[in-house]
């Protein structure tokens, strides 16, 4: 089809484009990464993970952080993860790079595959040489074919980041970038490599079953949905985005077909052409400029899938001559000019002149380059230290945490801008920051200054300045918009400082417009009085620059802070002192630094500043807070300190025992006992831990009784006290027995959104919302009791499966109970009750029968709804309070006496008809508000009429599902706690659209609940569930599992009434899916 959108058509594109939510696709992306971790079988995720390093002491320091992205759950334990360095260091281009790390990945699978064959012939007394030979051949063959099946990620991490001196230490692809840092406060800093790491996992389930490669730069986040990305078979594919001219000019572009596939967020279409920082009269004449005045730009990601992959793959296994050759002649090959040139036929005649162009084109050339154009992609460059504070302000503003794992002093002794951000780092008393101010991984002491939009990095100044801190003599000013770092350099003990200004480009030439420090060069050496030759070697052929003027002295550390302050211009006074310590000083430059970094001590130190600061912050949670931290976060940073966590540790848990004398009543007591939990499990002590975690349960189950003010002791001591005093109008006074009779037929429940914030001890110590409703199944309410009085004594118990129970001595019944006792829900319905420890019993005796016409482990909230129909009925045998409210709050307790957790929505959901909306206030009593919708008979229908109630035939217990979450929120899981507030949220966004009779965003609320439930835990679904609503995606506006998921029945609601029907058949007919679906009514009677 041809592509030609309408000039409507196209400002609405944009205006989209601009609404286009950042934190919305990274909140996606983020969870679909972490959920491809943990559960890598139902959401797959990269078998390999490959960085370009420029050198083998890079790829070390790269090792060491693709190994903490492991440890912190954004890597998945099976992905294989690899660096790889250039050859000898030298420079080869990106597309040289990329077929080296394929066929560095291609030896590792082989590598695995030998080991593994060798372990296999161990016991093997005689080999051959020729059978030796036989094998290899046999295993190079078959680790070929397994990695054409395998789906890779190659990061483009190489180079010496010229643009962004100060990142060079570390990687400019390992930058931090505090996007959501304030969704986990407790975790490490989020660097640009996770969020790549997030939205390329949304990318993996585009290759589907076919293997391929997709490739990123590091110094790009082009933040778009990749989860909706389309890939054509056996064919490479680039993503592009429509940019403005000025910008392309300075970009890749890339010139597409004018015929392809479009929809309303993104075009797939042949590549024509290829072209690179064009002019405007280039891209006029290669026919690149759309029709809306803008073009495509290269994004820097491209995806080789199927055939071309396997292309690519027999390349890269017999590159290494050509490599050599490369370095031989000190060229290079680019990915973005020359390799993918390639699979463009117009450009094979220009790439035939290229270094290797032929054999480029004899092993890709058979197939063609696609332009995956997404229409809503940002795209995030983080080239220069400037265009990382603009990312880190604006409109993005609102994305970033300004403030994570830091100790900052109060404002009264500090003055520190609110839009400054600190990450990492530990400010002393006495230390100003200006606006905009980037610092991290930094100790700063009191005097220093740091100006506006100034960016400092690994800064650990000595707190021992001797007789400088005692005289206050020590001051330290950066300028606005400059930058400063340290770095460990190579068989030395020293630090070297290092320092530019924010706009300086240290390629740029001493002759032209190069500056240091914001200034000119020759400005420069005129003030300071230094000379070209102090700087550049005269025999030098290159341009003399920033790059390789050696102008960073080495000497002790505060002297060169006094030589920064001169060499910025900050400091005149005592030129000669200072120029004559200058020139007398070894010196080292920004390219002689690049080859000279100690990247084993880089990674100890920051992993021991890392540490040192999580302990300092976990001790005072300990000593003045209200444990509102991750201890168990906390723990793992501590850990990394190798000589001194574990005692670190044991320290903190030695403080323990001072918060059991703080008997507060803000202070759980199941958060002190989780807190020690975690304390003795980093300190190795599992046995001790798991058996104190006992204590965080019977403490909720107490915390809960109590809050509703109807604790199990409490009522027996009010209902023994009150005896003597009821029992006069019962009717049983003169012991004569009275025949009763209690029927209670519940509705069960479906749950919209909100479930988890009912849930003790969220319920206990935050607000909770749930927007559900009552429902018949099959023309019944499904859950009920008959409860009735006997003349013989002692209680006979029998449920729907024909289990029967005699009980001659209530009074013997007692909690706990047997797991796998089938009546300890009646058992704990007549304790909560009262029933039994009153004289209602003396004279007569009760038949409890029970059934729920409900699949087990159905999620409808059936085991609590059987639960209110009991005490419902037990209470009004006994004429008691039988309203919603004091049921709904006895099951509360009933379900801690049970140990199977839960909270008050299912309940809720059956006792009161219709839709509601309920709110939950913590306190002692806890306070629940039900609010009914009053809804039209029209929405009634079209709820009907588009809601599919589904059974899955999965079965699943909720408490297995519950102990998982109550755990990570007694850890104070930061995630977890912003994704049940999420909940809260949207329940209350649920309520008012159904209000408004707008049902499909009630569709697009159950989406986004299915996706937090996911996020609080992955195995609430499972492969079939995935399947299912992935067959169902193109009839719904939403779908999600009922109650905590994992099973049960699910509900898809169709996007009309006939698409409802259709769904309903096919589902019928399938012989994939053996579901039931069930008919069912809203119960709107009392």
């Amino acid at each position: 089809m041809e592509i030609s959108t309408p000039i409507e058509e196209k400002r609405e594109m944009r205006r989209r484009k601009e609404k286009t939510d950042l934190t919305e696709i990274l909140r996606k992306s983020w969870y679909h990464l972490r959920l491809s971790v943990r559960y890598p079988s139902r959401v797959p995720t990269w078998d390999a993970i490959v960085l370009t390093a420029a050198s083998p002491e890079q790829a070390q320091l790269y090792e060491w952080q693709l190994n903490r992205a492991k440890r912190m759950g954004r890597i998945a334990t099976s992905t294989v993860t690899l660096a790889v360095p250039d050859p000898d260091g030298a420079r080869i281009g990106s597309g040289a790079a990329t077929l080296n790390a394929i066929s560095a990945l291609s030896d590792h699978y082989r590598n695995l595959e030998v080991a593994a064959q060798v372990e296999n012939a161990k016991n093997s007394s005689s080999q051959s040489s020729v059978s030796n030979r036989t094998l290899n051949n046999k295993v190079h063959l078959q680790s070929m074919i397994n990695l054409t099946n395998k789906h890779v990620l190659l990061l483009h991490a190489g180079g010496d980041s010229k643009r962004v001196p100060w990142a060079n230490p570390m990687g400019k692809v390992f930058l931090p970038l505090p996007y959501l840092a304030a969704d986990d406060p407790d975790g490490p800093v989020p660097l640009l490599f996770d969020h790549i790491l997030a939205i390329s996992s949304c990318a993996r389930q585009a290759f589907m079953n076919k293997g391929g490669l997709f490739t990123m730069t590091g110094d790009v986040l082009p933040c778009f949905d990749a989860s909706t990305m389309v890939l054509p078979d056996d064919s490479s594919c680039i993503i592009t985005v429509p940019i403005t001219l000025d910008v392309a000019s300075n970009h890749g572009v890339i010139v597409a077909s004018k015929t392809g596939t479009a929809n309303g967020i993104s075009s797939l279409c042949l590549v024509e052409n290829l072209l690179q920082k064009p002019s405007l009269k280039e891209l006029v004449e290669k026919q690149a400029i759309l029709q809306d005045g803008r073009t495509l730009l290269d994004t820097g990601v491209i995806a080789v899938r199927g055939k071309a992959w396997v292309d690519l793959l027999m390349l890269a296994n017999s590159s290494q001559t050509m490599i050599s050759e490369l370095l031989k002649q000190r060229k290079e090959i680019s990915l973005y000019e020359d390799l993918v040139a390639a699979w463009v036929p117009e450009k094979h005649e220009w790439l035939k002149l290229r270094p290797f162009g032929k054999e480029l084109i004899n092993g890709l050339g058979n197939h063609m380059m696609f332009s995956y154009c997404a229409y809503n992609l940002s795209f995030l460059h983080f080239g220069t230290s400037s265009e990382i504070l603009d990312h880190l302000a604006g409109s993005n503003a609102a994305l970033v945490g300004r403030r994570h794992l830091s100790s900052i002093p109060a404002t009264t002794v500090s003055d520190i801008a609110s839009s400054a951000i600190i990450l990492s780092s530990n400010i002393a008393p006495g230390v100003s920051i200006g606006e905009d101010a980037m610092v991290y991984d930094s100790s700063l002491v009191s005097g220093i200054q740091l100006g506006s939009q100034s960016i400092v990095v690994s800064v650990n100044v000595p707190g021992d300045h001797g007789d400088r801190l005692k005289d206050d003599s020590f001051h330290f000013i950066l300028p606005d918009r400059h930058c400063l770092w340290e770095v460990p350099l190579v068989g030395r003990k020293e630090r070297v400082i290092i320092y530019c200004g924010l706009h300086d480009n240290p390629k740029n030439s001493y002759s032209r417009d190069g500056t240091f420090c914001g200034k000119p060069w020759k400005r420069v050496l005129h003030d300071l009085g230094i000379q070209e030759s102090d700087l550049w070697s005269l025999s030098d052929t290159h341009d003399k620059c920033l790059w390789n003027a050696k102008i960073f002295p080495i000497l002790p550390y505060f002297d060169m802070l006094s030589l920064a302050l001169w060499l910025m211009g900050m400091c005149m006074n005592n030129n000669n002192f200072m120029l004559l310590l200058w020139k007398s000083s070894q010196r080292i430059s920004l390219e002689e630094l690049h080859k000279s970094v100690d990247f084993p001590q880089l990674c100890l130190e920051s992993s021991n500043h890392q540490a040192d600061l999580a302990a300092e912050i976990a001790k005072a949670c300990i000593l003045y807070g209200l444990l509102g931290r991750n201890m168990s976060q906390l723990c793992n940073e501590i850990l990394q300190r190798e000589v001194s966590g574990v005692e670190t540790c044991r320290d903190l848990l030695s403080l323990c025992p001072n918060l059991e004398d703080r008997k507060s009543r803000i202070l759980p007591q199941s958060r002190v006992y989780q807190v020690q939990v975690d304390l003795l499990r980093a300190c190795g002590e599992d046995t001790k831990a798991h058996s104190l975690e006992e204590n965080v349960w019977t403490t909720i189950a107490d915390q809960t009784a109590s809050a509703v003010k109807y604790g199990f002791g409490e009522y027996l001591s009010e209902s023994n006290n009150a005896s003597t005093s009821t029992h006069q109008d019962n009717g049983l006074d003169n012991h004569s027995y009275i025949p009763r009779r209690a029927k209670v037929e519940l509705a069960v429940r479906l749950d919209f959104v909100g479930g988890w914030s009912d849930t003790p001890p969220w319920s206990l110590e935050r607000s909770g919302c749930v927007l559900n409703m009552a429902i018949c199944l099959e023309g019944c309410r499904p859950v009920g009791t008959i409860i009735e009085t006997t003349t013989t004594s002692g209680l006979l118990i029998c449920d729907d499966t024909n289990k029967q129970l005699h009980i001659e001595d209530p009074s013997s019944i007692a909690a706990p109970f047997d797991h796998d006792d089938p009546f300890r829900l009646v058992k704990s319905a007549l304790l909560v009750s009262g029933i039994i420890h009153d004289r209602f019993l003396s004279k007569t005796g009760l038949k409890i029968k029970t059934w729920a016409n409900v699949p087990r482990g159905s999620g409808l909230g059936t085991s609590s709804i059987l639960a209110a129909a009991v005490v419902k009925g037990l209470l009004q045998i006994m004429e008691g309070d039988e309203s919603n409210e004091n049921v709904a709050r006895l099951v509360l307790v009933l379900e801690q006496i049970m140990g199977t957790g839960g909270g008050w929505q299912d309940q809720i959901g059956g006792l009161y008809p219709g839709i509601k909306f309920t709110s939950s206030f913590p306190g002692i009593p806890l306070r629940l508000q039900v609010i009914p919708l009053m809804a039209s008979t029209q929405l009634v229908l079209e709820i009907e009429q588009r809601l599919l109630v589904v059974f899955t035939g999965q079965v699943r217990l909720a408490n297995q599902v519950l102990q998982k979450v109550v755990t990570r929120y007694v850890q104070h899981d930061n995630l977890l706690i912003s994704s049940i507030k999420r909940l809260v949220e949207l329940a209350k966004i649920g309520r008012e659209a159904l209000m408004n009779g707008d049902v499909d965003e009630l569709g697009a609320i159950m989406l986004e609940a299915w996706r937090l439930h996911q996020e609080l835990d992955p195995f609430c679904s499972n492969e079939f569930v995935d399947r299912l609503f992935e067959l169902a995606d193109p009839f719904c506006s939403g779908y999600k599992l009922v109650g905590a998921g994992g099973g049960g029945f699910a509900l898809l609601l169709a996007k009309s009434a006939d698409f409802a029907r259709e769904l309903r058949q096919m589902l019928k007919n399938s012989s994939n899916f053996n579901v039931e679906v069930y008919n069912w009514n809203i119960f709107l009677e009392q």
